[in-house]
């Protein structure tokens, strides 16, 4: 067979189109890599910021201690829960300034805090002063968010309901409404506290479409919750020097310190653990 002769304009324009096939290429290529480190970007923004805030934007601290055995209880808690997910509480008793929300973590800086739950509402008509600014760093900060209503026993259920509904829009991703009940009526039967409760919870849950999630200490829930709120997520307040918060009851949430030292808060909080992983978690959020 008769080699293919070429001409020199037709040797040029081959090169040509070569030589531009070879640049469009690189071009796709480099596209490529600058959309997969901007994705990675995105995909790590929580780490990269955990540990630019860990190493360079350092946080002058308050010299705060725990007893030595409340610091061992602690510890212990940690170590045996190094599977779940943990997170803290805040409200008006901490400032402002006390709080920097871009390094915080527990266990000597190696145990990031993934969640935060705060205080809203009290009552029939009181709102926490600090909620709106703590609401909105938590989500410029990518912590999944709680609300929690604190409930006066002798007040109304509806007033109270109302009041939460006013001061909280809960979001995608935000936690289901918290309803935190640890105060014994004065002027009402245990019987029609439980009536009350369920009144808000119906409420509530008819505006967000989840059922609350249900906070009281671990004997409150003993002597008069347990049985009354099937189905609702349980979160419970045991500060002892035990290994979960109920020896017999399902938990989702343990509140089981109010003297946490947090990296980046000058201030002791409650710090709470989540019975699972993060993605666990996220899964229990509002979609």
């Amino acid at each position: 067979m008769t080699p293919k002769k070429y001409t020199k304009k037709t040797a040029k324009q081959l090169h040509k189109t070569r030589r531009k096939n070879y640049f469009f290429r690189r071009k796709v290529i480099l596209a490529i890599l600058i959309v997969a480190l901007i994705g990675t970007g995105f995909y790590l923004k929580q780490s990269i910021s955990y540990y630019y805030a860990l190493y360079f934007n350092k946080f002058t601290h308050k010299k705060l201690h725990n007893s030595e055995r409340e610091a061992a209880r602690i510890q212990r808690i940690l170590t045996s829960n190094l599977d779940k997910t943990y997170g803290f509480d805040v409200s008006h008793y901490q400032n402002r300034e006390d709080i920097k929300w871009d390094s915080l973590s527990i266990g000597n800086k190696t145990i990031p805090l993934e969640f935060v739950v705060m205080r809203a509402t009290m009552g029939n008509r009181s709102a926490d002063k600090h909620f709106e600014e703590f609401w909105e760093m938590a989500k410029k900060n990518d912590l999944i968010r709680g609300a929690y209503h604190f409930y006066r026993a002798d007040e109304d259920p509806v007033i109270q309901a109302n009041n939460f509904l006013a001061n909280v829009k809960l979001e995608s991703g935000d936690l289901p409404p918290i309803l935190d009940i640890e105060k014994i009526p004065k002027r009402k039967t245990n019987k029609k506290l439980i009536e009350d409760l369920k009144v808000w919870c119906k409420i509530v849950e008819e505006a967000y479409g989840e059922k609350p999630i249900i906070y009281t200490y671990y004997h409150y829930h003993k002597d008069f919750l347990k049985g009354e709120f099937e189905g609702y997520p349980l979160w419970l307040a045991n500060y002892n020097d035990v290994p979960s918060p109920s020896p017999d009851d399902q938990w989702d949430f343990w509140q089981f310190t109010e003297n946490g030292i947090v990296h980046g808060i000058n201030a002791k909080v409650d710090l709470d653990i989540y019975n699972g992983n993060s993605w666990s978690l996220r899964r229990l959020t509002l979609d």
